[in-house]
């Protein structure tokens, strides 16, 4: 049976702010119901909800080194679907407003790597693989391997790292590999930690990882060219025999639209039109939208920056909504984006609504009523959204980037192939046409309902990823 031990910075349902804690949630208790022994370890943050903490029993404590550091930490387990789930306790570090963006966060996250493999003796688990996840992790690898492996119980260990977001790296001075990292000047030097002159945490991650992944396959290739790479395309190039690309699943216990205590109505893939009828009837009575049918729903959840294409969006908006159509947009994010969708609400109040929040009954709720959801995005590692969209029969209109041209497979209506619709290039007019498509589809009701049945009949589940990182964890342990 492998040995299997996770290490983040977030997991559902403890603590998220993006995709990286679904993840987490999904994939450890998929592997497990694979007959492996699997195991999370995140921080305890003073944000993870109370009840959360209260099923939190202390297993052990001790002292971490980190430089000329000697440093308290506690772990707390919670059992959950089959995983050991343990938090890093040091209120220090994680007692906080919120869980990044610290001046001190290359020296919480160098603590919290240490901390996790000074436990593993402590709580009597001798992993065969340490999979980290992103630039909170990337020290992992470098500790284990420059420091840990000169004790017995570390030294066959492996290390896999995923890379779930190229743009965010961990970039830090020259000056924190004496004061923080505490290991020989020659591995910055000789470039294991360093990029650009400064201690990059992600590459590190790379340097010493057994296997990278990636959370698509399209990522794992876009990522070796310049536009994508992120100033380390070169040094992915190098190393692509290492690197490979696992599309992230969907859990689909959360995104159910049989089930969805959200929605007013659930529905399947059976009886799509008449359940999203009922939805849309009900969202729009909830937005103030008016009611009439035969009018599209098109739909947005989102971050509201430049990288999801809001630029695309807001230059073509005005076109979009001059047909008899409604737009719905959830989200928050730079303010230009908001205080555009805002003003484009004020000017069509029966046809636009601006929800310029993020809740996850509103998202589930636009998710059932939305004939069309817009994913124009200038880059998407994998993405969520899009397969909740299709999950729920809300047909995507997407950019061929990343996880969106993984999943979204263009329909052909020669064939009724294909759960989407795409366009290639970063364009607002190639939105605009491939959105005015798609609602010419929408006006032939036998095409239409064959996309919905498509698009809620794929199989993105998380079933089929985790079968895919089980191989990948065996090619590693036979290397």
């Amino acid at each position: 049976m492998e040995k299997i031990l996770f290490v983040a910075s977030e997991a559902v349902p403890f603590i998220k702010t993006g995709g990286l804690a679904d993840v987490m949630g999904a994939l450890p208790k998929e592997l497990a119901a694979k007959g492996m022994d699997v195991r999370l370890v995140i921080p305890k943050y003073s944000l993870i909800k109370d009840e959360a903490k209260q099923q939190m029993k202390q297993v052990t404590t001790g002292i971490v080194n980190l430089a000329w550091r000697q440093l308290y930490y506690g772990v707390d387990e919670i059992d959950m679907d089959g995983v050991k789930v343990y938090f890093i306790d040091n209120e220090w570090y994680f007692k906080r407003d919120r869980l990044y963006g610290y001046a001190d966060d290359d020296e919480r996250f160098a603590y919290f790597c240490r901390a996790v493999l000074t436990m593993l003796p402590r709580i009597g688990f001798q992993p065969d693989i340490i999979h980290g996840n992103d630039w909170h992790t990337g020290m992992l690898g470098v500790f284990l391997k420059e420091d840990f492996y000169h004790d017995d119980f570390y030294k066959n260990m492996k290390f896999v790292y995923t890379i779930h977001n190229l743009k965010y790296q961990g970039i830090y001075p020259a000056s924190i590999m004496q004061d923080i990292i505490g290991l020989p000047q020659h591995l910055f030097d000789n470039g294991n930690l360093e990029c650009d002159g400064c201690v990059n945490y992600m590459k590190s991650g790379m340097v010493y990882a057994d296997y990278i992944t990636t959370v698509s396959p399209t990522y794992a290739q876009e990522i070796t060219y310049p536009y994508f790479g992120e100033r380390l395309d070169g040094y992915i190039r190098s190393n692509q025999d290492k690197v490979v690309g696992i599309i992230n699943g969907l859990d689909e216990d959360a995104y159910n639209p049989e089930t969805d205590p959200y929605i007013a109505q659930t529905y399947t893939s059976k009886d799509a039109r008449a359940g999203k009828r009922v939805n849309k009837d009900a969202l729009r009575k909830e937005l103030g939208l008016r009611i009439k049918r035969g009018v599209p729903m098109v739909a947005m959840v989102s971050r509201l920056v430049e990288d999801k294409g809001m630029d695309l969006v807001t230059r073509i908006m005005d076109e979009l909504v001059e047909d008899d159509v409604q737009l719905v947009i959830v989200g928050t994010g730079d303010w230009q984006y908001e205080e555009a969708f805002r003003d484009l609400a004020r000017r069509y109040p029966t046809k636009v609504s601006a929800n310029i929040m993020f809740n996850e009954g509103l998202a589930h709720r636009v998710y059932a009523a939305a004939d069309i959801f817009l994913m124009p995005s200038r880059y998407e590692p994998c993405g969520l959204s899009q397969l909740i969209a299709l999950r729920y029969g809300a047909v995507p209109v997407v950019r061929e980037t990343g996880g969106l041209r993984d999943t979204v497979v263009p329909f052909d209506k020669y064939k009724n192939q294909g759960n989407g619709l795409t366009f290639p290039n970063f364009n607002a007019h190639e939105l605009l046409f491939t959105a005015k498509t798609a609602l010419g589809y929408y006006e032939d009701t036998a095409l239409w309902d064959h996309i919905v049945k498509n698009a809620m009949e794929s199989d993105y589940s998380w079933k089929r990823s985790a079968q895919a990182y089980a191989d990948l964890y065996k090619k590693v342990l036979n290397r």
